[in-house]
């Protein structure tokens, strides 16, 4: 049997961001991928919100996906845009990227952190004891993890085999999307009915179209067909035309559910494995990677025996409301993918509402992700936001903040006085830099706030403590979140050498 720290199943965004976090920490991380290849049969999101390119941005690689995508205001709430490019962050946009892409530019950062990949099989079940967890997987083989991560998706078998529940809301709508040719030059554009809405593209090689088209739904199950795709086309547009040659046809509805646990035991959920809802906003793949950066931190730390396994109920605590809260939104704004009379009367009052300036922000930051506030306590407004990514000023030069958390460990930064921390005994864990930063501190929404003698970050970019070098509150935050003090490195002991400058 072949063992692996942690054994991931699944292959997708989610899956491949969770293993590119466990291996900058040197974990051995291992993913179980049913497609031989990452090449994916047509894209299901298309585009990157704000706080998912920052994400990538501390981890040194956001550049690699604006290359490839187009940046542009594509936040919106039922398709109503919101403009966020007067925003404090570095990247106040969305990108317009397809998910194939995104996964094939994300699939080479993991590759070249060297992470292996046992191709073309899926998990079929697993087994979990005190020690770890004995995963099965399809061509009869069988792995050995410390811990397993289901990243398999909205029917994930991980969730199921673990009796994890899934409340939450059966589906009332269904619509294909399928990328097929067509023989008549098709009514190019999106459209609005009492049934949804619809959309015809066309795609790059000038041959395909991309089709959205909704159905009546009538709970369907099985995988659609040609047949299916005709019959909504028809229904929408009075003819098909012509549609023929699908690459491939898919079905998704508005069932909107979440696992009641992110965690059992040593069996964890992340992505669509532990949350489901209608794509309106395109928040589903963004709030997949975001739980991969909360995760795989903590994770890794309490893999390398640095944090107590206790860590990790921290992932539930604060991941879960933040998915609640997109499964609210989402819901809200399904109703408003349709049109009738009353309907669009009020998606009239909702986007004459969202053009003032108050309501956009607070919509803007809610569905790019820039507003996430994690409840670890109370203190500074910093306190469980995601660290601006500020341009500093250090005795080696000028610094971003998010060049520091390119290898994914926590940064104790002081702004203050240097040599006024004393962190020797968490210093193999924690970087302590030192520098200044003379302009106003801005929060989405918030606007400025008080400038900090010091933050404490953590590796996902969020702030764990924030206060005055006299703060003595500062030891508790170290140890709640980055282990133990390590007595080796003990300030009392004389021999104990100079912290790091």
């Amino acid at each position: 049997m072949t063992g692996h720290a942690v054994v991931i199943a699944g292959g997708g965004p989610t899956g491949m961001m969770l293993a590119g976090e466990l291996a900058l920490a040197g974990v051995d991380v291992a993913i179980v991928e049913r497609r031989v290849s990452q090449e994916r049969a047509g894209s299901r999101a298309g585009g990157l919100h704000a706080r998912t390119i920052e994400v990538l941005d501390q981890r040194g690689i956001a550049d690699r996906f604006l290359a490839e995508g187009k940046a542009m205001q594509i936040a919106g709430f039922a398709g109503i845009r919101l403009d966020i490019s007067d925003f404090p962050t570095r990247h106040p946009y969305g990108l317009a990227l397809l998910q194939d892409r995104f996964e094939e530019i994300l699939a080479g950062w993991v590759e070249e952190l060297t992470v292996p990949a046992y191709r073309g099989r899926d998990v079929t079940g697993f087994a979990q004891d005190d020690t770890g967890v004995d995963v099965e997987l399809s061509d009869g083989r069988s792995l050995r993890g410390e811990y397993l991560a289901g990243c398999d998706g909205g029917r994930s078998l991980i969730r199921k085999a673990a009796g994890i529940e899934f409340p939450g809301w059966d589906p009332t709508v269904s619509s294909l999307i399928a990328e097929a040719e067509m023989s008549e030059e098709p009514e190019f554009g999106i459209r609005h009915d009492s049934n949804g809405t619809q959309a015809v593209g066309r795609l790059e090689d000038g041959k395909r179209v991309g089709v959205v088209v909704s159905e009546r739904y009538a709970g369907q199950t099985g995988e659609p067909t040609l047949r299916d795709l005709s019959r909504a086309l028809i229904a929408v547009w009075g003819t098909d035309f012509g549609v023929h040659n699908p690459t491939w046809i898919s079905r998704f509805t508005d069932m909107t559910r979440q696992a009641a646990s992110y965690r059992t035991g040593r069996v964890l959920l992340a992505g669509d494995a532990a949350h489901v809802h209608y794509p309106v906003g395109g928040q589903g793949l963004n709030t997949g990677v975001q739980d991969a950066v909360n995760l795989g931190w903590k994770l890794a730390q309490v893999v390398s025996g640095t944090s107590p396994d206790s860590l990790l109920d921290t992932y539930q605590a604060e991941r879960h409301p933040v998915a609640a809260r997109v499964l609210r939104t989402n819901m809200a704004q399904t109703p408003l993918t349709r049109s009738d009379a009353r309907l669009d009367a009020l998606r009239d009052h909702v986007s004459e509402l969202l053009g003032m300036d108050e309501p956009r922000k607070r919509f803007g930051a809610m569905m790019s992700g820039l507003d996430i506030h994690y409840d670890i306590g109370e203190g500074h407004p910093l306190l469980g936001r995601r660290m601006p990514d500020l341009d500093l000023v250090t005795a080696g030069g000028p610094l971003r903040v998010f060049t520091l958390l390119h290898d994914a460990r926590p940064v104790l930064l002081n702004l203050g006085e240097p040599g006024g921390f004393d962190i020797r005994p968490w210093a193999d864990r924690v970087r302590l830099t030192d520098a200044r930063y003379p302009g106003p501190w801005e929060l989405p929404v918030l606007g400025e706030v008080p400038a900090p003698a010091a933050v404490l970050i953590r590796p996902d970019g969020y702030v764990a403590w924030a206060g005055e070098q006299t703060d003595p509150g500062l030891p508790d935050a170290l140890t709640r979140w980055f282990g133990p003090p390590n007595a080796a490195r003990n300030p009392e002991n004389p021999e104990d050498p100079d912290p790091p400058g």
